[in-house]
């Protein structure tokens, strides 16, 4: 298949292209040209928020398959909408799964259940852009699909507020500061087990007006997320546990994926993805994700770059809440 991916070298995405390529479609890549593509990739030069840029870089193409994995707004929806009407056989909207209603109501999450996120304003844009693309759908048959992503990682996304800031607390053996009482569950899905559902959605029918989360069966709590990079590092974390909404005090910018988000249990049903792609399971454990994102990092020590304004704000919240 002929398959456009607008993003397609991120922590996500970057799983997606080099499957797409590993499976013989004729792949196209459209990103702003600052990243290398893999072998085998055409490169359209484009930004995915300008739509005069889009429709330059694409030209008169048409595709069986278009995936932006760079919309964030409403405007930029409409905007494809209008490019890709009556140019591909799908269009796939990267969504995400913090869109569902917080706080939780009830668990499993299954595609059906409401979205509403009165705390984070990037779920909200995620919740209107797929109110436009849901009208599309019923007004002319825009042949969308919506994917909802949950938190899903690479190795070289740390999965802990932080980052590399926070492993390195770790391995100096210094306290970290995880949120709530650590009790809390968690889905990680790593992005090669996420790419190949994606890619096992392309070109199929049975999509076409569906939205699907794509996530892994496994729970884990906030604290035994700590432990496992712990091990990986050769060392026990001292944790602190601090509320979300003190974090979101201390350090604003945390607050609202904290919020509205992280600081719920989450456990997703995905029946619908495993119906849709028959064999489809995610085979990655945390432990051997938090393995490789250790090594990755540890491989080069450019990469362990620690935020000292954060590592202060961290330092704050430890000796007011240590206790």
């Amino acid at each position: 298949m002929r398959i456009l991916l607008i993003g397609g070298t991120g922590n996500i995405s970057s799983y997606v292209t080099a499957l797409a390529v590993e499976g013989g479609h004729d792949v196209a890549v459209l990103n702003r040209g600052k990243s290398e593509v893999p072998d085998g990739v055409r490169s359209l030069i484009g930004d995915a928020g300008d739509a005069a840029s889009i429709e330059q870089a694409v030209g008169d193409e048409t595709f069986d398959v278009v995936a932006n994995f760079r919309s964030f707004s409403p405007r930029q929806v409409t905007d494809d909408i209008r490019i890709f009407s009556g140019r591909t056989a799908q269009y796939i909207y990267i969504s995400s799964a913090s869109a569902y209603q917080k706080p939780v109501a009830q668990v499993p999450i299954v595609e059906s259940t409401p979205l509403r996120n009165p705390f984070w304003e990037y779920s909200r844009k995620k919740i209107a852009s797929e109110d436009l693309l849901v009208a599309a759908y019923r007004e002319s048959g825009f042949p969308m699909t919506i994917v909802r992503p949950s938190h899903t990682y690479g190795s070289s996304l740390i999965p802990l507020e932080g980052g590399w800031t926070t492993l390195q607390r770790i391995k100096d053996g210094r306290p970290i500061v995880v949120h709530g009482d650590g009790t809390s569950w968690w889905t990680l899905t790593h992005s090669r087990d996420f790419a190949r559902a994606f890619v096992g959605l392309f070109g199929n029918p049975h999509a076409i007006g569906q939205a699907v989360h794509i996530t892994s069966d496994e729970s884990l709590t906030w604290d035994e997320i700590a432990r496992q990079l712990g091990r990986a590092l050769g060392r026990e974390p001292e944790i602190v546990h601090v509320t979300s909404e003190a974090i979101a005090r201390e350090i604003p910018s945390m607050g609202p994926g904290l919020v509205g988000d992280k600081a719920h249990s989450v456990l997703f049903d995905n029946t619908r993805v495993k119906r849709l792609v028959p064999g489809w399971v995610a085979t990655t454990p945390f432990s051997e994700g938090a393995r490789e994102i250790v090594e990755w990092y540890l491989a080069d020590e450019s990469r362990q770059v620690v935020d000292e304004e954060l590592d202060a704000a961290f330092d704050r919240l430890v000796e007011k809440y240590g206790a």
